[in-house]
């Protein structure tokens, strides 16, 4: 039997984080992000009930190690929602255009990452990073996205349903600005010939890791190549109604631009929620193939 329990974490309310600790010893972590106006007891009890895949069997079955964390975002206004305070990672104006004065979502992108980043070092305490999976649902994947972004190693795996990227826009610009300091400033300093690297002949992940910092504060510590090494899922209903399926489509290609290995599903039909049995059961595979999971008996 798996036991479920609210828990306290880095000084935030007992309420706050939903964790279903493993039925064996203790092998993998799985961090998973709940959507706008959910929390962490909410959307992680329905997911360990209804996450089941096609043969019947439940994820903390097939991961009997696994250590399920559902934290819970702060209450904050809601700029879609008329101002009124929702639990969300993030403020965010627009769920159809989430760029739109996107200027309102910093704040809380750098609170909640600095929060989930802690989670994160937490478990790999515990466990390998390579057995922590961070992800999440909507709003959830959003933020585990960025999270993704500003990691400076690899974790064993990503997985995003029905979300989106913040600030895509801005990273595609980055992945595509081929002007260096050298050229902007070449005429004042025609003889400086001390940095010979220019914007251009950085790997993709590096420029992206270095706008997401410069926007939410980052350390100095350097992104290692290997951390495109974390294999990422995004799964998206073509019928979503909350979150534009184009929106995921969007994430995927950045994604794949900046470097990553990117599986990417569209269940037909499927609205704003993972699909079962088909959805869990490419999870399942994902973890399995993608993230060289031992899971379940296979």
């Amino acid at each position: 039997m798996t036991d479920a329990q609210p828990t306290a974490v880095e000084g935030r309310p007992i309420q706050s984080t939903y964790i279903v600790e493993p039925s064996s010893n203790h092998t993998h972590s799985l961090i998973l992000l709940h959507g706008l106006g959910s929390n962490g007891e909410k959307f992680g009890s329905e997911l360990i009930k209804t996450a089941i895949c096609s043969d019947g069997q439940s994820l903390p079955v097939l991961l009997p190690g696994a250590r399920f964390i559902f934290p819970t975002a702060k209450r904050r206004r809601s700029s879609a929602f008329g101002r009124s305070k929702l639990t969300q990672w993030f403020d965010v104006v627009s769920l159809d255009d989430p760029a739109h004065r996107q200027h309102t979502q910093v704040k809380g992108l750098e609170e909640s990452l600095h929060e989930i980043l802690k989670l994160v070092n937490q478990e790999i305490d515990k466990v390998s990073a390579q057995s922590v999976l961070i992800g999440g649902l909507s709003q959830g994947s959003a933020m585990a996205a960025i999270c993704l972004l500003y990691l400076h190693f690899p974790v064993g795996g990503f997985i995003g349903m029905s979300g989106w990227l913040p600030y895509r826009n801005d990273i595609d610009d980055a992945l595509g600005d081929n002007a260096s300091e050298d050229d902007i400033f070449e005429e004042e300093n025609p003889f400086d010939t001390s940095s010979c690297t220019t914007t251009d002949d950085q790997e993709p992940i590096f420029k992206v890791v270095d706008f997401v910092r410069d926007l939410l504060g980052g350390d100095n510590q350097s992104p290692s190549q290997n951390a495109l090494a974390t294999p990422v899922f995004l799964g998206h209903g073509s019928a979503d109604e909350k979150i534009a399926i184009e929106l995921g489509e969007n994430a995927r290609s950045t994604l794949q631009r900046a470097g990553f290995k990117v599986s990417w599903v569209a269940y037909q039909g499927q609205g704003h929620w993972y699909k079962v049995p088909e959805e869990v059961d490419d999870i399942v595979a994902f973890m399995r193939k993608d993230m060289k999971w031992t899971v379940g008996n296979i």
